[in-house]
């Protein structure tokens, strides 16, 4: 599928941008092993997500779908789910993988996780690592490096594990194990990573302790919620990225989610001039939400490193973008994650923008951007990796003529919807 965009003149309107991908996840994951039935409203109905739906089915759980964003889950509690009779697709979704792993590591019985050619190549000894050292069996491809896992679980003990990185995957797996641990489970994280998991256990009644940069959990039965999912503040960069970019544009995003670890993005906006305003405050589901308003303007090079890298991951593709009208330089350091990611999104970002005209340079673990530069449109490549279609798609909004990208219909991973979102603003 190739998508089309042409230079806009001032996008502007008020919309709403689907759930957020990882509070979809968990809603669906942690209702699975909840007592009771769980509700959850705005569901992101992405391919990711629909991939956590198909292995939830297959571990025996019944999901009920009222409509594409309204399921039912009827828990099956800490102990009941089912032995699948199938390897577990995990499709392109490495959230599905490894947080279904800690799920897994804590049950009787055998079980396979998969995915597709991308999520094959994605690292995972960050969980077979600590699962196997609570007692569970993990092997895969060069020793648990690399999926396919094969998990053989049960008699679980806790521990007490240092995170080599701040990864909310690798983080909620761990927890996730502790459930079914004998024994408490203590975590200590380097730096800031998403908080989902931790916010969503404690809701639903686990015993679980938060001291900064420590969490501590220990077996706990988990009871069901209702759950209204946010907007996906990782879906509305996008469009924040197109009203900063395009001279005359005002637009309105409602009821985006503004879990602090998840807001680098606006940071690093607001570090470089950035015109937007946060509204209408307020918790839904145990997560802060709010309405954003952002109107264009000028914006100058900044520099990102370090606690605000993990608050951020999924925004780097588009932030270059932004960097590249932003007046003088704009650098990425800390950020080597981004290497092994759906592809290696340091080089692909670099390589693509490049072709629009944009100085770029790629470092191991960032990257530089001199800015302002006239970008022009052209052919580009996704690499099958949709946070990098929809940022060169918003590029095209800012470039002199016609640019196409190649392989859009990776899009749907996280964003059904995106190119009809974007056509209303534009009309």
């Amino acid at each position: 599928m190739k998508l089309t965009v042409r230079k806009a003149k001032g996008p502007g309107g008020r919309i709403k941008v689907p759930g957020d991908k990882s509070i979809s996840h968990r809603a669906l994951l942690l209702g699975a092993i909840a007592e009771g039935t769980t509700r959850i409203r705005n569901f992101l109905p992405a391919a990711d997500c629909l991939a956590t739906l198909a292995c939830v089915r297959a571990l025996g759980v019944e999901v009920e779908r009222l409509s594409e964003t309204e399921l039912i889950v009827y828990g099956r509690g800490l102990h009941g789910l089912m032995e699948p009779k199938d390897v577990l697709d995990c499709a392109g979704s490495g959230t599905t993988m490894r947080l279904l792993a800690g799920i897994l590591a804590g049950q009787p019985f055998y079980s396979v996780l998969t995915g597709n050619e991308q999520l094959r190549r994605r690292p995972m000894a960050r969980i077979s690592e600590p699962l196997r050292r609570m007692g569970a069996t993990v092997l895969g491809r060069d020793d648990g490096r690399l999926p396919p896992l094969t998990i053989l679980g049960g008699n679980l003990h806790g521990i007490e594990y240092r995170l080599p990185i701040a990864s909310a995957q690798v983080k909620s797996a761990i927890l996730l194990a502790g459930l079914y641990a004998d024994g408490p489970t203590v975590i200590h994280e380097p730096g800031p990573a998403r908080d989902h998991t931790e916010r969503m256990l404690a809701a639903m009644g686990a015993h679980i302790e938060v001291q900064s940069s420590k969490f501590r959990v220990q077996s706990s039965r988990l009871s069901s919620l209702d759950i209204v999912v946010p907007g996906d503040i990782s879906s509305a960069a996008y469009f924040i990225a197109a009203a900063c970019l395009v001279p005359g544009s005002e637009v309105a995003i409602e009821g985006v989610g503004v879990n602090p670890t998840r807001t680098g993005f606006l940071d690093a906006l607001n570090g470089m001039g950035a015109d937007i305003r946060v509204e209408n405050q307020r918790e839904v589901s145990g997560e802060p939400v709010a309405d954003l308003v952002v109107r264009a303007g000028g914006v100058r090079g900044v520099e990102v490193r370090g606690d605000q890298v993990p608050r951020m991951i999924d925004e780097f593709p588009i932030l270059a973008v932004v960097a590249t009208q932003a007046e003088g330089k704009t650098v990425v350091r800390d950020a080597a994650e981004l290497r092994v990611k759906e592809t290696d999104r340091i080089a692909n970002i670099a390589a693509e923008l490049r072709k629009l005209g944009a100085r770029i340079e790629e470092r191991l673990d960032g990257f530089v951007v001199e800015g302002p530069t006239p970008l022009v449109g052209t052919q580009v490549n996704s690499h099958g990796d949709h946070r990098l279609a929809m940022s060169l798609a918003i590029a095209g909004l800012a470039a002199e003529g016609e640019t196409t990208i190649e392989g859009a219909e990776c899009i749907v991973d996280s964003f059904p919807g995106f190119e009809e979102t974007l056509r209303a603003l534009m009309n």
